[in-house]
């Protein structure tokens, strides 16, 4: 059984009625196209319903299933030519981060992004998408080979946060994140950025400054997952879904305040509803503001980067 929350049942339930009167329609050879058209209209009208009006903590949801696209998953669709790089020549390979260079829509390019695991095996490997902080490293390394090679660099964020073990801490992790957004500020190539699912805390923030910043529909980005800030404000991580409402995380939140420049359309549902439709959607937006900012001279794109972000929360 596919994964399914609460308020997806009832459009599941009516999903599953309508395969099953199709291959009932179809093993006795009647004509039920008028009745399975009404079902198949009530389902639509109950999606639209549904997805039209979630709430921040279904968003989360959302944004966090497991058969959402995940970076290395875009990173094959939309760029050609291209060759994983590994290492932070430092301490390792940090498998929560995937980075290289290719070619996306006639460009030379860098692409990192955060990579969740399909299963709880991957998972594991992967660190669930949370950075080392050689993974942020290995991410800085890739920046300044961006910058010394005159590549736009590309970004797919999507973590639940950095890792906050005991190893992370002892290797400099917040020092690692702060050395990632000091380089992002700088940086003298274009830098698009993609909120695909979860931009959690510092382990997002370690990707997620750019020129332009775009977010999934469903997609969210906070300061904090909603379980550790009502750990931290309540002592409480049972009042995550009270959280969310309150940290503001979801794309329309965000470019409401000014945080993000674009949300991209999702397939009614949700990414994992329909691949192939959520690919299309993110190279049309990701291919045009690509373009446009590496149409940017060096010192406009600098100016434009710093007037962004010195206007951020100015309604």
């Amino acid at each position: 059984m596919p994964t399914v929350f609460d308020f997806e049942k009832p459009i599941y339930e009516l999903e599953t009625k309508i395969a099953e009167l199709k291959q009932f329609s179809a093993d006795k050879g009647l004509n039920l196209n008028r009745e399975i058209e009404v079902l198949e209209q009530r389902a639509l009208e109950l999606k639209r319903s549904t997805y039209g009006n979630l709430t921040p903590w279904q968003k989360v949801l959302i944004a966090r299933h497991p058969n959402r696209l995940g970076a290395r998953d875009y990173i094959d669709n939309f760029c050609t030519d291209f060759v994983e790089l590994h290492g932070d020549r430092a301490f390792g390979d940090d498998p929560a981060v995937v980075g290289g260079i290719g070619r996306m829509n006639g460009y030379a390019v860098t692409v990192v992004g955060h990579q969740k695991g399909r299963d709880t095996k991957e998972n594991l490997v992967r660190n669930f998408g949370m950075l080392h902080p050689d993974g942020c490293r290995k991410v800085l390394r890739l920046m300044r080979q961006a910058e010394k090679f005159g590549r736009p660099l590309v970004c797919f964020v999507d973590t639940p946060g950095a890792h906050c073990g005991i190893g992370a801490e002892e290797r400099g992790q917040a020092e690692a994140i702060a050395r990632n957004l000091m380089a992002l500020s700088t940086l003298k190539v274009p830098i698009v950025v993609v909120v695909i699912g979860e931009g959690g805390s510092g382990g997002a923030l370690a990707l997620g400054m750019g020129d332009r910043i775009l977010m999934q529909e469903h997609s969210v980005f906070s300061v904090s997952s909603p379980e550790a800030c009502a750990s931290i404000i309540w002592k409480d991580a049972g009042r995550a879904r009270e959280a969310a409402e309150m940290l503001k995380l979801t794309a329309q939140d965000l470019l409401r305040w000014g945080v993000i420049d674009e949300i991209v359309p999702e397939p009614l549902g949700g990414v994992h509803r329909d691949p192939e439709q959520a690919l299309e959607l993110l190279r049309e937006a990701l291919f045009r503001h690509l373009d446009e900012i590496c149409r940017l001279d060096r010192g406009e794109l600098l100016r434009t980067r710093y007037h962004k972000y010195r206007a951020i929360g100015n309604l």
